[in-house]
């Protein structure tokens, strides 16, 4: 599968990915009207959001390689959402996106099993299994240790997908445990190191791992740093846009071949019509081309950035 993002990276020439982060704020009055305006239900929200998914996927499919998809936004719908996450999944990957769940699972090693199937496995019945979200790929935390971890690579291994597991997250307070000191070293340059073993066996003919890493552009220090320890690693790049990253500070997060990361970026394409420049140049009804132009400007930034490093990958 990392091959795959690869390719659509480069036959797309952009290494960015959409976040639908989606929350019922986000979505127009005019889609919220059609589920039940200010009596909506918690069914009536999923689909809104549903709704509003399929608008953006409709509108920045062509240009994108890939969508992530925020798991917490769609419980906050209960079941209802759940399935609006399912659905969503199945939407983009039906306009050949792929699909990264933002699940940060992980437990012990059999609890871990049951995620790993259920988001990226099978489901076992009495007679034969089920596909049940059938992603992509899926975020894992790695604070449980290897145990919690193996489940998913070795699922990783059997189906060709993929797992980002989180290093250097890009909230302000990462640095509380991340960055400790642990045998002469910090604890996310233990786990880059961890991340780097786990990945070495599950190398794609482009070079990179299934196993990829999480690393926020809100620290573009360390992100040169991890690209040192983790050469083979694809890095999945949280923090641009709304969160303070910048295209300057993703930089750090490619090799010179000009891969290496997908910069994701959520609510400053979701919620592009309620920004500026944006918001004085389309309406709340054409929040999807508002979503389109912000994904186009970010290629362009990225594309910029990267050509003043003198890598020019397209």
């Amino acid at each position: 599968m990392i091959d795959r993002l690869i390719q659509q990276i480069i036959e797309k020439k952009n290494p960015s990915v959409v976040g639908l982060d989606t929350m019922l704020e986000y979505v127009p009055e005019h889609i919220v009207n059609d589920y039940g305006g200010q009596r909506i239900d918690l069914e009536g929200a999923a689909n809104a959001i549903y709704e509003f998914n399929k608008a953006i996927l409709d509108a920045v499919h062509e240009y994108i390689p890939a969508v992530k998809i925020q798991i917490a936004y769609y419980e906050l719908y209960g079941p209802y959402g759940l399935e609006a996450f399912r659905k969503t999944a199945q939407y983009a990957r039906a306009k050949d996106l792929l699909v990264i769940g933002d699940i940060k699972r992980n437990d012990i090693g059999p609890t871990a099993k049951a995620y790993a199937s259920a988001y990226l496995g099978e489901t076992k019945l009495k007679k034969g299994a089920v596909r049940v979200f059938d992603l992509d790929f899926v975020t894992v935390n790695p604070y449980l240790g290897s145990d919690g971890v193996m489940p998913f690579i070795e699922i990783c291994r059997s189906s060709g997908k993929g797992i980002f597991v989180l290093v250097k997250t890009s909230n302000p307070s990462s640095g509380e445990f991340q960055d400790l000191n642990v045998q002469s070293a910090k604890l996310y340059q233990r786990v880059a190191a961890k991340v780097n073993e786990w990945g070495q066996e599950l190398i794609g003919s482009t070079g990179y791992s299934q196993v990829g890493a999480v690393v926020g552009a809100t620290y573009p220090r360390q992100l040169e740093e991890l690209r040192k320890i983790m050469p083979n690693i694809f890095f999945l790049i949280p923090g641009y846009g709304a969160q303070g990253g910048g295209a300057e500070d993703v930089l750090g997060g490619f090799n010179d071949d000009g891969l290496g990361a997908v910069i994701n970026a959520s609510r400053s394409v979701i919620c592009a019509y309620m920004r500026s420049p944006w918001k004085e140049r389309f309406s709340p009804e054409e929040f999807s081309e508002a979503a389109r132009a912000e994904v186009l400007r970010m290629r362009q930034e990225i594309d910029s950035g990267l050509a003043k490093k003198g890598i020019k990958p397209w």
